[in-house]
């Protein structure tokens, strides 16, 4: 079996001494190229190469960022055979895909989990969310867990142009009590359509999710979907108010262990097919931590069976 092991050694978790653990381990099993980013869309591209290349199995060591370029690198000509498994040991600071789908959190423990994945041949298919193209000659965005229009991308661009800090769970805090207090871009008016329903205007926020939880405050999961998972369709939770009361209250319920996210000012489904986002200004669209410019109209499908991982 040849493999991939992409590495982004600025990750908030990786160790030069983790990551040679990591490659002695996976290279006495497989035949192993290991490639260290350098750049932004650096495991992207390291990806799409190693599928033109034939490899087998690609495995991404880093952050939520890092698994979400492997991904889109895997899929650059969209799911087929040839698209090499993905593999994943997380070095992040959040690692909400990695641990969606059961991951340790621990390098080491992950690392063993995946060789004796391998050994034992368990891999699984899972379904993803696609931001279709907003131009012509764009390709489309996968992403593996969330991605958001509006409050929850100015968090993100907020905290990219801070990227010289860490990028702790304590000033993605700081950022988006701030960007409530003071948003960047006022308050958007969204609307929301989802195939075979009317469509819905006045939305303030839309979050989308492609499992829940939908991220991860430390070790406490953030819940808003929680019928949603690999295996079916789209969750979506979209807010008419951002008053206070309106979002303690489903802050609440989000952080709660059980019980369900409801109220008169939501709107929620847990396995939608898919949905459109407009706006008349244009708004932040952010794909797994990950920024991916302005749009008035986003289009958003769930994949079915996209992707197989290891484990």
């Amino acid at each position: 079996m040849r493999a991939v092991l992409v590495v982004n050694p600025k990750a908030t978790a990786t160790t030069a001494a983790g990551r040679d653990v990591l490659a002695h381990a996976l290279a006495s099993e497989v035949k192993l190229d290991v490639i260290e980013t350098d750049y932004r869309g650096h495991a992207m591209a390291a990806a799409a190469q190693a599928m033109v290349d034939g490899a087998d199995l690609v495995v991404a060591h880093g952050g939520d960022g890092t698994v979400n370029e492997v991904v889109n690198g895997l899929l650059a000509s969209g799911p087929s055979s040839s698209v090499p498994m993905l593999g994943i040991v997380p070095g992040g600071s959040a690692n909400v895909f990695a641990r969606s789908l059961g991951v340790p959190r621990d390098p080491v423990e992950a690392t063993h989990q995946l060789l004796h994945a391998l050994e034992d041949r368990r891999k699984r298919r899972v379904g993803l969310g696609r931001v279709e193209p907003g131009a012509p000659g764009e390709a489309p965005r996968w992403f593996t867990f969330s991605a958001g229009v509006g409050w929850d991308a100015d968090v993100v661009a907020e905290v990219d142009r801070k990227r010289g800090k860490k990028a702790s769970p304590a000033l993605y805090l700081r950022v988006a009590l701030t960007q409530y207090l003071r948003p960047a871009h006022g308050e958007p008016r969204l609307t929301v359509e989802i195939p075979g329903e009317e469509r819905v205007s006045d939305l303030r926020l839309v979050f989308v999710s492609n499992t829940d939880p939908w991220t991860y405050l430390g070790s406490r999961p953030i819940h808003l979907n929680r019928g949603t998972g690999f295996d079916g369709g789209l969750g979506v939770f979209a807010l008419h108010s951002l008053a206070l009361p309106t979002v303690v209250r489903h802050l609440r319920q989000a952080i709660s262990q059980k019980g369900e996210t409801k109220g008169r000012k939501l709107l929620r489904r847990d396995n939608a097919p898919g949905l459109r986002i407009t706006s008349e200004t244009p708004v932040q669209v952010q794909c797994d931590g990950d920024l991916i410019g302005s749009r008035t109209s986003v289009e958003i499908s769930s994949v079915m069976h996209a992707l197989t991982v290891v484990g």
